[in-house]
């Protein structure tokens, strides 16, 4: 059975779903150095926000097949390491949807009103409501800069406020946008034109220390600032200067470069910033909400499924995925076949999507062809993850061709793989919703399914072949399964397919190929 191992506090109901595939370890506050002692006994790593699964650590992760984040960043994760060593990274990118919304509003008018001051205030028994004059957020411009699923809660909520809302996503269509009654902007319009500005950015090369001295500098006086997304988007110093100087009315902060922070900056002095100990994901729903689901993305992925969130492998729409997940297995299976076919290196392969599949996104088949292609020579060290890079790496050169047209089935997959000494083709369909099938191999018509031991003898089409085949077989006592044969011309070239029950001996492979009028038996095993 799979084992799993918990570092962070996990809610209990993510817990179980995990009890139900494999055995489940709880083992928190673990040093790096007692991390890479013990996960290589382990098939699958949960955490949070506080494990750091560094490289140190993936190198000492023999087994580790997937890492769940029960949150939204993965910046505690080396991710490309991870990716490099076939590991997948899930996160839980809607679990603390809700949750992170509802804080940074919180927060937002919290700042506004000075609550959190005036209720020391008055906890030290002070009536001081002259010193605690706030502001309406009402007709004021609200800036959110990244409108993904966090920014948009935060964004509908505020216009509920009467605030107009203007936002910054170089990823987003302006017409999507425009949709929700949001103005997209450049990112120094939105700082120029903003009262108050939200950060829901992801934490990366691109925006650490993205708002600093000369982003203040385009803002206006008086303007307020919330980051619950991640530490070391806004410049720390540059924060504390703007907030000195008035530039900055008051800033809100939930998030920190280092967490713990470093409780001796002046951060934490000042009378107009609000500190939260990262509270965006801390309740009670979310923590189970998040739990739950990288637990059945893990449970998802040993039972052999594609987990939904990866953050290292392309993300592909649910009705997307819900079309080729079926053809998945075919064209890792039907492209080891061909590998196993050919004789020497592949030097490239050639992938035809016919039919429907044409007309979709198909990247995950595309990685299941290099998987069956690599495998076949490489083992189990070739994933979804890691295929790509490990094709690149190899030089062998990979294309794409897509026909409407199918006259046959509703779709189709070809893939031709190709050596310094020869080459292979072969064709897959699908037959009824999860039938998989070899319908063609290099130009013969075929039918039959790409599973267990298979012997591939092509030969002259002529009497007794089939007989000799037969009964040199019958000899092992192995049986066969099934057999095809697949012609153009009578008398002329055939190819014959027969799986087995079992694997025959290297002696029987030779035997077979000694019978006059067969040019060559492979013995593959899928």
């Amino acid at each position: 059975m799979a084992k799993v191992l918990v570092s962070d506090k996990l809610a209990a109901e993510g817990i179980d779903i995990l009890k139900t595939v494999a055995d489940v370890d709880v083992n928190t506050g673990l040093s790096e150095d007692e991390l890479c002692a013990i996960i290589g006994n382990y098939d699958a790593l949960v955490i949070r926000s506080g494990t750091q699964v560094t490289a140190k650590v993936l190198e000492s992760a023999k087994n580790l097949k997937i890492i769940g984040r029960a949150g939204v960043g993965v910046d505690n994760v080396d991710v490309p390491v991870a990716t490099e060593k076939g590991v997948i990274v899930v996160n839980s990118p809607s679990g603390n949807t809700i949750a992170a919304a509802e804080l940074s509003v919180a927060m937002l008018l919290a700042l506004s009103r000075n609550i959190p001051q005036a209720n020391m205030s008055m906890k030290e028994k002070q009536w001081q409501r002259s010193k605690f004059v706030g502001n309406e957020v009402y007709h004021k411009t609200l800036a959110v800069l990244g409108l993904g699923k966090i920014g948009r809660e935060v964004a509908k909520r505020c216009k509920s406020f009467g605030m107009k809302v203007i936002a910054y996503d170089p990823f987003l269509p302006a017409e999507a946008a425009e949709s929700m009654g949001i103005s997209l902007l450049s990112m120094d319009e939105c700082l120029a034109k903003a009262d108050y500005i939200t950060l829901h950015l992801p934490k990366n090369k691109d925006t650490m220390g993205l708002i600093g001295k000369e982003q203040f500098a385009m803002m206006k006086d008086g303007v307020r600032i919330i980051n619950c997304a991640r530490g070391g988007i806004i410049d720390d110093d540059a924060l504390i200067e703007a907030l000195k100087s008035g530039k900055a009315a008051g800033a809100a902060i939930d998030v920190y470069v280092s967490e713990p922070p470093d409780f001796s900056s002046e951060l934490f002095e000042l009378p107009n910033v609000v500190t939260t100990p990262h509270l965006g994901a801390s309740t009670k729903e979310a923590q189970i909400n998040v739990a739950i689901d990288v637990a059945e993305q893990i449970a998802d992925v040993f039972s052999g499924k594609s987990a939904r969130s990866a953050v290292n492998m392309p993300s592909v729409p649910a009705d997307v995925l819900a079309v080729i997940t079926p053809y998945l297995p075919l064209a890792e299976k039907m492209t080891s076949l061909a590998a196993q076919m050919v004789n020497g290196g592949p030097t490239s392969v050639k992938i035809g999507y016919y039919g429907e599949l044409a007309g979709i996104q198909a990247s995950h088949l595309t990685r299941a062809v290099l998987v069956g292609l690599l495998q076949s020579s490489l083992g189990d060290g070739v994933n979804f993850l890691n295929a790509v890079n490990v094709g690149k790496a190899r030089g062998i050169e990979g294309s794409e061709t897509r026909y409407s047209e199918c006259k046959d089935y509703p779709s189709m997959i070809t893939v031709s793989v190709k050596t310094d000494k020869d080459e292979c083709s072969v064709s897959g369909a699908l037959f009824g919703s999860k039938d998989i099938r070899i319908v063609n191999i290099n130009g013969f018509a075929m039918d039959f399914a790409p599973e267990g031991n298979i012997i591939i003898a092509p030969h002259t089409d002529k009497a007794g072949i089939i007989g000799k085949v037969g009964t040199i077989i019958g000899a092992t006592g192995i049986n066969i399964a099934t057999m095809h044969v697949g012609r153009k011309d009578a008398g002329k070239k055939a190819i014959m397919i027969m799986n087995l029950d079992g694997e025959v001996s290297a002696d029987t492979v030779k035997e077979l190929a000694a019978i006059d009028g067969i040019e060559s038996v492979k013995q593959v095993k899928l």
